[in-house]
């Protein structure tokens, strides 16, 4: 802003003059402002001699950005190994608590007794149930074994003790929060009122808690916590960050029964191959017809789905056209097997798919069946043992879960709740394979696992626009749209999405000694977050992220 000065030798801006003439009632002309500033500008830039090449800098700075929404930086094209990330050596888990991290109060010296009622399908469950310890441990209260929910689409009447090892739960974290399996019968029986009910607003802070809720607690000395999913904020303080990782990805450990058959599973998959992907897809008929989605299954799909979203009668009617183009649905079978054969994934490539019950069953499959024969389901490699579960969605969910963790490239069509934890999950911890009963480790959490995430938003046009183009163009256009989405170590960012999906307060870099076979890795480590994509992977028996298609690959549509 240009300067003034005064008779009496004061200086003020040209905004001050401005408003003194407005005061005066003096208007000055649009050219007269003009051209002095213009003066001005002019007389600094001779008198400094670069404010001009500043401007231009700053203007060319601004242009490169903005181009870099659309297209990718020059830098970053270099293949990128579509398998493993090499950079996750650099990294590791770390959510131990800080020495100076007070131990857990006593259940009698505690402000009384949380209960919880977790909401939603069991990965829902499963970020309640995190949240639910931080805030347990931010009100000194005693936790009571949470309860899950039984009214959910899926209907299912399991409870925590069917699902997870509650001895390990309550023992693992027991220097952190106390937690018992009920409320005592002498302590209920002596109450005055039965246990008083809320529901704390969606991401509320710590804050929230120690104003609204304690009050509450301290005076009714029992407290249940309602539809208890996504209730606590994501930034909190990082001694409470690293608890939140403690409790979802240590002390949520699957009972012995699904562990074993999940483990079962995952040792066929491998006697069939060497690595294998696992994909997810949700595409059931409720969640289709509830996002107004479409699969291209015909008027008779559209009928079908149609008459299902009746049920919910304040939803709107939804053109499903544009809300694919919005990026709003997940991508159907066809489109993931056309993403990774794109990406360079060949067609022995071995596939685990983690599902409910699929709208068109195997007829919505087929499509991708076609483009990766080799395709396997938990009915498929565990008919008999999975008789037993059958009843119960979260039994089931979680046998896919752990499927999906083992996996050497885990893949999801939309961006759901298992799918963002997933996304966290890694390479099994030293630990794990010592105690294969207890559940392995987030994806980014040890190790950054190579986990492909749909980038919807850029690839949902493309994949729509795709019989307007050549194969060899569409693929270099899908590996140009998911760069950023592979799940390397430079996609976690402090604050961005969820915190179980991107757990950045619970991931360390090693130190250079302890990086096996490199001993410049804290350089390398260094360099790769200064710059990931100034560095060109070289890898010459893994096929990679930009690399030239075989020519067979031209009539894949």
């Amino acid at each position: 802003m240009a300067l003034f000065q005064h008779q009496n030798g004061s200086v003020v801006s040209n905004k001050h003059v401005f408003i003194r003439s407005r005061s005066q009632r003096r208007p000055i002309s649009t050219s007269v402002i003009c051209g002095l500033m213009l003066f001005c500008l002019g007389v600094i830039s001779l008198l400094t001699g670069h404010m001009v090449s500043e401007l231009e800098r700053y203007s060319q700075r601004f242009v490169r950005r903005r181009r870099s929404l659309f297209n990718l930086d020059e830098s970053n094209k270099g293949p990128i190994d579509i398998w493993k990330s090499e950079y996750a050596k650099y990294f590791y888990g770390c959510s131990e608590s800080n020495a100076k991290f007070p131990d857990a109060i006593s259940e009698q010296e505690s402000n009384g007794y949380l209960l919880i009622a977790a909401s939603g399908g069991l990965n829902q469950q499963r970020t309640g149930i995190s949240d639910a310890i931080v805030v347990a441990r931010i009100l000194n209260a005693t936790l009571i074994v949470p309860e899950l929910d039984h009214n959910s689409y899926w209907k299912d009447d399991s409870d925590f003790v069917n699902i997870f090892d509650v001895d390990w739960f309550i023992s693992y974290l027991a220097k952190d929060v106390t937690i018992v399996r009920r409320v005592p019968d002498k302590f209920m029986r002596s109450m005055e009122k039965p246990p008083y009910t809320m529901r704390v607003p969606r991401k509320s802070p710590p804050e929230y808690y120690l104003d609204q809720v304690l009050p509450i607690l301290k005076r009714r000395h029992v407290l249940q916590l309602t539809k208890f999913d996504y209730r606590l904020a994501n930034n909190i303080d990082e001694d409470l960050q690293k608890l939140r990782c403690r409790a979802n990805f240590h002390a949520l450990r699957f009972t012995k029964p699904i562990q074993e058959l999940g483990q079962k599973l995952v040792m066929k998959m491998r006697e069939k191959a060497a690595r294998f992907i696992a994909v997810h897809l949700r595409l059931e008929k409720d969640m289709l017809a509830f996002s107004g989605c479409y699969l291209g299954g015909g008027d008779k799909e559209r009928y079908e789905l149609r008459e299902i979203r009746k049920r919910w009668e304040t939803l709107p009617e939804i053109n499903a056209v544009a809300k694919r183009r919005q990026d709003k649905c997940p991508l159907t079978p066809h489109e993931i097997g056309l993403m990774l054969r794109a990406l360079g994934f060949q067609n022995d490539t071995y596939i685990y798919v983690a599902s409910g019950e699929i709208y068109g069953g195997e007829e919505t499959l087929a499509p991708l069946r076609d483009l990766f024969p080799n395709i396997y389901t938990k009915e498929m490699l565990a008919n008999e043992e999975l008789k037993p579960f059958l009843p119960y969605s979260s039994c089931l969910a979680a046998v896919d879960y752990i499927v999906c963790d083992e996996s050497d490239v885990f893949v999801t069509n939309n961006n759901g709740n298992m799918a963002k934890i997933l996304a966290g999950r890694s390479v099994v911890s030293l630990w794990t394979l010592l105690n294969p009963l207890l559940f392995g480790n987030e994806r980014r959490y040890m190790g950054h696992k190579r986990t492909i995430r749909p980038n919807a938003k850029r690839l949902s046009p493309l994949l729509m626009e795709r019989d307007q183009m050549d194969w060899n163009t569409f693929a270099e256009k899908v590996r140009a749209v998911q760069r950023g989405f592979m799940g390397e170590p430079d996609e976690m960012r402090v604050g961005r999405g969820e915190f179980h999906e991107y757990p950045y307060s619970c991931i360390c870099e090693k130190p250079a000694s302890d990086i096996v076979g490199n001993e410049s890795g804290h350089h390398q480590s260094q360099q790769f977050k200064e710059n990931q994509g100034s560095r060109k992977i070289s890898n010459e028996e893994e096929p990679v992220l930009g690399a030239k298609e075989d020519e067979h690959e031209k009539n894949i549509y």
